[in-house]
This record gives structure tokens, sequence and C-alpha cells, in this order.
């Protein structure tokens, strides 16, 4: 019975769980600022629709990334036979469930916040299977999908006063999945210089980005530096070094460097558009990631 658990608890990618947790604040911190309400207060005063967006997005994460091993399972039976289906640990029958009641769960929190809430769950879970089911195959449409994936995240945050405003932020974490997902491609055989050249553009495009939307709105960037500048040394070091030795061992950590990160992404934002404080809270998510990563597999 342990080993079934935890063949179910493998699916769910533990480590990856509090970056969705991350996005869902980051918008939240974006949304409260545009709309000119002090973050503290409504953090204490409606921590109840905090946590119901907070935990849809994590079972809608965690019912994504079943749902990517069910569909991988003849491929990772021949490319990554330790995982949780191909091992025999969980059936995909089983599999397929489990997935299923996560994303029920994660729709119906959302729901329960408000309808706008529910409403973007219901197009974020629609975008999570078509890249799962379908477009992961393509070279190009595949990372944009999980990237779009990334972004509704962020809107899901964003929409906790039940409205969207400054909507092209959640382009910004789009334009960074789909930099990891180029990565992730060189994972099993290696040999991705190329894509590795074109993650690092779109890193940097990421973090001007961000400086500048932060300044438009709120010339915040004092307190943004030091999580800006930590940002990017956590991507570009793993990056850096699958470039020069371009092994499938680098390009993974690269990938899980970038995963992790999001975290650290996410304190970004709640920096520029709140407090140090606050952001500081957020990046306590990423202890708790490397944790999980020792334990459970990233990618």
């Amino acid at each position: 019975m342990k080993k079934k658990l935890m063949g179910f608890a493998h699916l769910a990618r533990p480590a990856n769980l509090p970056t969705a947790a991350a996005d869902i604040l980051a918008g939240i911190a974006i949304a409260l600022y545009l709309k000119n309400i002090e973050a503290l207060n409504f953090l204490t005063e409606q921590s109840g629709d905090v946590l119901l967006l907070i935990f849809s997005s994590v079972a809608l994460y965690a019912g994504g990334v079943v749902f990517n091993d069910v569909f991988d399972a003849e491929l990772d039976a021949i490319e990554r036979p330790e995982r949780a289906i191909p091992s025999g640990l969980v059936s995909k029958r089983e599999a397929m469930y489990f997935g299923t009641i996560l994303m029920l769960i994660g729709v119906t929190l959302a729901f329960k916040c408000n309808m706008l809430a529910g409403i973007i769950s219901i197009v974020l879970t629609i975008a999570i299977l078509m890249y799962d089911g379908y477009f992961k195959q393509f070279g190009f449409v595949g990372p944009l999908n999980m990237g779009v994936c990334r972004g509704l995240n962020l809107l899901m945050g964003m929409s906790i006063l039940g409205m969207l405003s400054h909507w092209y932020i959640a382009l910004v974490p789009v334009v960074y999945i789909f930099a990891i997902t180029l990565i992730s491609r060189g994972e099993v055989h290696g040999d991705n210089k190329k894509h590795i050249v074109w993650a690092g553009i779109l890193y940097a495009i990421v973090i001007v980005a961000i400086s500048l939307v932060v300044i438009q709105q709120k010339d915040n960037s004092l307190i943004l530096l030091p999580f800006l500048i930590l940002f990017a040394f956590l991507i570009f070091k793993p990056l850096l070094k699958a470039y020069k030795e371009n092994s499938p061992e680098n390009i993974k950590k690269a990938v899980m460097g970038g995963v992790l990160s999001l975290v650290v992404m996410n304190a970004c934002w709640v920096a520029g558009f709140s407090n140090w404080y606050l952001a500081l809270a957020v990046l306590l998510l990423l202890p708790v990631s490397i944790l999980l990563s020792k334990l459970f597999a990233v990618t």
C-alpha cells in the first residue's frame, strides 16, 4: 500500500506544486496593486479566497502532470521505465481516475472563489489536456501551449477580485515556460545547443520584461533588484553549464533549475507590485520545492 501511495505521489510531481501556488500569489499581488488594495490586509481578511485559488491551482497542476504520464505511458516504458505507470506502481486506469479527480477539485475550488476564476480554470484545464494529449509533440506549438498554461495560472491569481486588467502581464510566464520547454527537448538524448541559445535569449527577454512592467506600473526597482539578480543567477548558471557540456544530465539540471526558479520569478512580481517581506514569504517556497525535488522527480 505504501508503494502504491508513493506511486501516486510521484505522478503528481510534488516538487513542482509550490511553483503553482507561487503563480497565484504573484497574480494576487499584481491585482491588488492595480486596484490600490493593501495586500497584507486583504490576505488576512480574504484568506479563504486566497486558499481556494492556491489549492485550485495546485490540483490542476497535479492533474496535468498525471495526465502527462498517462499519455506518455508507452514512450516512458522505453525512455523512463522508472516512472510510476511503466514500473507498475500505478496502473494507467488508476492514473486516469486520479488525474480526473484532481482536475475536478481544481475547477470546483476556482468556481467557489468567483465565476471569473472558475471560467479561467476551465480554459486552463482544456489547455493542459491539449498539451498532454496532442500539442507537446510539436516543436513550436508544444512549448507555446505549455507557456499558455502557466500564463493562465497567473491570470487565475489576478482574477481574485472577480475582474481582470493588464492581462498582458501573463505573457511573460508564457515566454519563460516556452524557454524551459525548449531546453527539455534534450533531456533524453542531449545535443540541443541551439535550443539552449534560444532559451537564453528568451530568459533575457523575460528579465527585461519584468523590469519594464514593474517600472511602468510602480517604480519599485530597488526592492525588485535583489530578487531579479537571484532569479537570473539561478536560471543562467545551469543553462551555461548545459551549453558547455551538452549532456542529458546537465540539460535535465537546467530544466529543473528553470522550473524551480518559477518561485523566484513570482517573488519578483510580488517584490515589484507589493513589498519585500511578502516577496520573501513567496521565496520561502523555493527551499520547499528544492527539498521535495530530492525525493521526487521534477520533470
